[in-house]
This record gives C-alpha cells, structure tokens and sequence, in this order.
C-alpha cells in the first residue's frame, strides 16, 4: 500500500521524490518504510541514499495507515536515576532501530501503579511491542498485552513457571554465587543493605539467594542485618554507618545494588574503618565507577548488554510472524577486585 503523500508537508520531500532520486518505483520506497524485508539489499541502499540526500522523513500517521504498525516498542524500566539500565536500553534501542523502530521509555521509579498507567498510556499510542524489567506486577497487565495482541518479554529476571518470555539471569544464584565466594573467605557475620523487596522480584530474590546460601552452610542473616533502602549512594552510606556502629559488627557486607556500595566505602573511609581489612564490601552489576573505585569494588557483573540484543531480537522475531525459541538463563559472573578479604 502506498503511503499517501496528501497528508505531508508539501513543502518536503515526497516518497515520489525518493523514488525518482532512487531510480526505484514508488511503491518500492513504500515497502522499504513499512516491510523492508520485501525490498532487495540494492534498491534499499538507493532508497536509504536517496532518503539522506533529500532529508525525507515519513509521516508517522500515514506509515502507520499503511502498514497497521507505528513502528514504536515501548519500554518501562523502574529507574532513569542511574546507568543501571542503560547499558540494556542502549543495546536494545540500537538493535531495534535497525530493524525499522523507534523506541518510547517511561521509567516508573519502582512504583507498580505507575508502570500500570505507563503501559495503558503506551497501549493506547499503538505501541508495537513491550520491553519490561523483571516480573513483579498484576497478572491483568500480561492479560490486556495478549488480549491487543501485543508481543512482550521480560528482562532482568527468569519466570520459573514458564508463563511469560523472559531474557534475563537468576537473581538468587547470582546472590548465592557472591555469598558462597565470602563463605570461602572465611566469614560467618553478615550483612546485606536491599533495595526495597516489596513490587521488585529482582531485590526478593537476592535477598532469598543469601539468606538461602548461608543456611546451607548452618549460617544466617539477622533481621537486624538486613537493612533495606531506596536505591541510592547516600542510602547506602546510611546503612553501612548503622551497621558499624553496632556492637556485633557485620564482618562482610553484601549490597544488593552497586550505589549501595559506593556509599558504603564512601562512608568507611569517613569513618576511618579500614576496607577490605575490617570488613569486605561487595556489589551488583560492575557498573562502570566498581573498578575506578577505592578499594575497587568485588561485584557480581550482569549480563546487561546481551539481555537487551536478545529481547530486541526476540520482539523484531515475533513482530515478524516467527517463532522463536527463548534462550537459557544467561550466566554471570563473580568479579574479583580489592574490596574484600578473608575476615581479620
């Protein structure tokens, strides 16, 4: 169908413009903007010239006529305040974008009902497909995104029972992975500053992955001991100070989010304590500022990049009518750096 040029600005560039600057016939510049699979590897690098040199951009309305599609896939990710989730949206909105689309993000700031709103907003806009993070939210939103027909997957987290596509790792194994390293170290008390458990499955299921690997091993973590915050540097200076000014001090601190951690060895150097000496300190994630650090930080590293180039492969794959297999749990990775030792 051809994308009707009566609705544009007639002072811009027309699709029949492209097509006669391409050499190619108008309907082959309609099938490289609304199916380009259709259009042979040639004719799309003289329409994608063509399109460069007239500085033509298509009407959003009209593509969206044409093909029943608004070539947009949405994504809601609990936060915008940091780089946490950026490497993953960086990678997916480069892979998609290859792919034709353009992607619309809304952060929700870990609040349920908010992403419910982001997600009706982005559902009445026509949104194509859904990126989402993690699996903490009403069975009724994955009910309206099948009922509209509308291709999702979830990321950071696995889904056990199977009921929803999901690209991410298991958040307990990689917890149980870290607190199995400091056991070897030789520590027995613990601490864990949290992200809020509560509408965040990726926090709960840490939080169970250590208390999980210590009983294992006839140890525990006190309820005193487990301090949750708001994600943040300053919050996990707070914690790490009420953890040490107690008398039982924690001999290794496990933080469930990396700003945890820098604002723990923030504070330690404050307070004089001596880190990895007096007590190991690790992370979750090996963002970009662990290894610049002092003490550089031990953390869990995440496969962040990869989750995002498989979930935008995954929806291009459905959005085109193909049945594609889910991968495996993707695996993580402990990284060994200078802030922690065996306990003194």
């Amino acid at each position: 169908m051809k994308i009707s040029e009566s609705i544009t600005n007639k002072n811009s560039p027309t699709m029949g413009d492209v097509a006669k600057s391409a050499g190619v016939a108008p309907v082959t510049v309609s099938r490289y903007l609304n199916d380009p699979d259709l259009v042979s590897k040639r004719s799309k690098e003289k329409i994608a010239e063509a399109i460069r040199q007239l500085n033509y951009v298509p009407h959003a309305a009209a593509r969206t006529l044409a093909s029943k599609r608004s070539r947009m896939i949405g994504s809601i990710v609990p936060s915008l305040d940091s780089s946490l989730f950026g490497r993953t949206i960086e990678v997916f909105q480069s892979h998609i974008s290859t792919a034709g689309y353009n992607l619309i993000l809304a952060s929700n700031n870990y609040d349920a009902e908010k992403e419910r709103e982001h997600i009706n907003q982005m559902v009445s806009h026509g949104v194509d497909a859904l990126l989402m993070i993690g699996n903490s939210r009403d069975e009724s939103i994955y009910r309206l995104l099948q009922a509209k027909n509308i291709p999702y997957v979830l990321t950071w987290t696995i889904d056990s029972t199977q009921e929803h596509p999901c690209i991410g790792f298991s958040n307990q194994e990689a917890a149980s992975s870290i607190t199995n390293y400091l056991m070897d170290l030789g520590h027995t008390k613990f601490a864990m500053i949290s992200g809020h458990i509560k509408n965040n499955d990726r926090a709960y299921d840490r939080l169970k992955g250590v208390r999980d690997t210590l009983a294992q091993r006839g140890l525990s973590l006190a309820d005193d001991n487990f301090i949750e915050r708001p994600f943040g540097v300053e919050q996990g200076r707070d914690a790490f100070r009420l953890l040490m000014s107690r008398p039982n001090k924690p001999t290794a601190i496990i933080c469930g989010s990396e700003p945890f951690a820098y604002g723990a060895i923030f504070e330690g150097k404050k307070m004089g304590i001596d880190i990895p000496k007096e007590v190991s300190i690790t992370g979750f994630d090996d963002m970009w500022l662990a290894s610049n650090i002092t003490p550089s930080l031990t953390t869990v590293r995440t496969p962040q990049q990869q989750m995002g180039a498989l979930a935008a492969k995954y929806l291009i794959a459905k959005l085109n009518g193909e049945e594609v297999p889910l991968p495996k749990p993707l695996g993580i990775e402990i990284i060994v750096r200078e802030s922690c030792a065996p306990p003194f």
